[in-house]
């Protein structure tokens, strides 16, 4: 047992201690100016995890608004008071920015989204003695936290859990585990369910009497990971984005909330350089099926590129449909095996790109070698802006914008908008 006390949070949401020794400690739960007891359990890099008890608690210590909120792995940081929780998330970008050679880094106030607003959910599902538990897995184990409630989710996907957990107690498909992925679309949610076991006939009669009694358009199911297939419809599956109707496939990426998204495209918006010609052409790289696109077709011609076939299917038929084949050009195209040559980006007069959680180091290098002038950089994990923006750095961009965005409250992961330039 060790006595500490908590100096920060850590980038990953853990209080950091020190022992006298130096090394440092990571315990959940914590916060700056606490002092606890911790029982060291297993070593992190140089230092140690462990599990603590506060013996003098921060006065920004809150009640935490979720009844799961410890056991379950979602949230770490429903704990701390809002005020220095945004200072945190905020410090997060800053950091990033700071260590990618960016000192002087100005970063813009936090945009926050509203609790109860992710209309995107994954939930892991297993059978138990008693039924199927259904919720988010345990903080760094696989045990599954049966979800009552979450502070997160939309209402409306809140609302479908409990009716899901019974679904799935009585779907023989279900042998051990699985999981669940919902969307929120327009006209209710998306379901789609990944499993161990085969389809019985009245497993697929209580799909389509589900999907009718919670007004759910579609009901796919996946077994080990194949293609999903087509359980249940009652009408086609549909997604608005930025006046656009797509049809997604069935889990298909969408950002996590309304609200995350528009901030993110005011963000963008207002990064393009200015007065850019309708007709300026501008490179999209990692479009998914066009939570940035229609609104960026709406100022410039839009050349969007995907590595995923349903995603871009989705993209080009709501741009062909729409009448916007004339503003928006897609092709699949893999970005981190083939990524934009430098000498691709001579059309270009910017490229926004929104790569996934380990960022476009590939692609990165090419944009630096490149002659592109404006570099939008939409990302959800500061660790890997941080190497990305450090090698547009070296290749004399500077920073003229950063805008964190808090879509995933209460925990580590953030969301922000980087504008880089180097015009002459």
């Amino acid at each position: 047992m060790e006595r500490l006390r908590i100096d920060r949070v850590g980038v990953d949401g853990d209080g950091v201690g020190h022992l006298p020794d130096g090394k440092p400690v990571y315990l959940p739960f914590t916060l700056p100016g606490e002092t606890v007891e911790a029982t060291l359990t297993e070593q992190r890099g140089q230092g140690w995890t462990g599990d603590a008890t506060v013996v003098d608690a921060s006065p920004d210590r809150v009640l935490p608004p979720c009844p799961h909120f410890g056991p379950c792995g979602g949230c770490s940081l429903q704990h701390w008071s809002d005020a220095r929780y945004a200072e945190w998330k905020t410090g997060l970008l800053r950091a990033a920015l700071v260590r990618a050679g960016f000192t002087d880094a100005v970063i813009a106030p936090l945009v926050r989204t509203p609790p109860g607003a992710r209309r995107r959910m994954e939930l892991a599902a297993k059978r138990m003695p008693s039924g199927v538990a259904l919720g988010l897995h345990v903080r760094n184990g696989r045990a599954v936290v049966d979800l009552a409630d979450c502070a997160v989710l939309h209402p409306s996907l809140a609302e479908l859990v409990p009716g899901l957990r019974d679904l799935l107690r009585g779907l023989s498909g279900l042998k051990r585990e699985g999981d669940v992925l919902v969307n929120l679309l327009d006209e209710g949610p998306d379901i789609l369910l990944r499993i161990d076991g085969n389809l019985t006939t009245p497993d697929r009669t209580k799909l389509a009497a589900f999907a009718t009694a919670w007004g759910a358009p579609r009901i796919s199911v996946s077994r080990d990971g194949a293609r999903p297939e087509i359980a249940a419809q009652i009408r086609p599956a549909r997604m608005t984005l930025s006046g656009t109707e797509i049809s997604p496939a069935a889990g298909a990426f969408l950002q996590a909330s309304a609200e995350g998204e528009a901030a993110i495209i005011a963000a963008m918006l207002a990064g393009l350089p200015p007065k850019l010609s309708r007709k300026a052409q501008v490179a999209e790289l990692y479009s998914g099926c066009g939570s940035l696109t229609f609104a960026l077709a709406k100022q410039v011609r839009v050349t969007a590129f995907d590595g995923d076939l349903d995603l871009t299917t989705a993209l080009a038929g709501g741009a062909n449909q729409s009448g916007q084949a004339g503003r928006i050009s897609v092709t699949r195209r893999d970005l981190t095996r083939q990524p934009l040559s430098a000498k691709e980006f001579a059309p270009f007069k910017a490229v926004v790109l929104d790569p996934p959680h380990g960022g476009a180091a590939a692609q990165t290098e090419q944009i630096a070698a490149s002659g592109i002038a404006r570099v939008i950089y939409v990302s959800c994990n500061p660790a890997t802006l941080e190497r990305d923006a450090a090698v547009l750095r070296l290749a004399g961009y500077k920073l003229l914008s950063a805008t964190p965005i808090d879509q995933f409250l209460w925990s580590a992961r953030l969301e922000s908008v980087v504008v880089f330039d180097r015009s002459k």
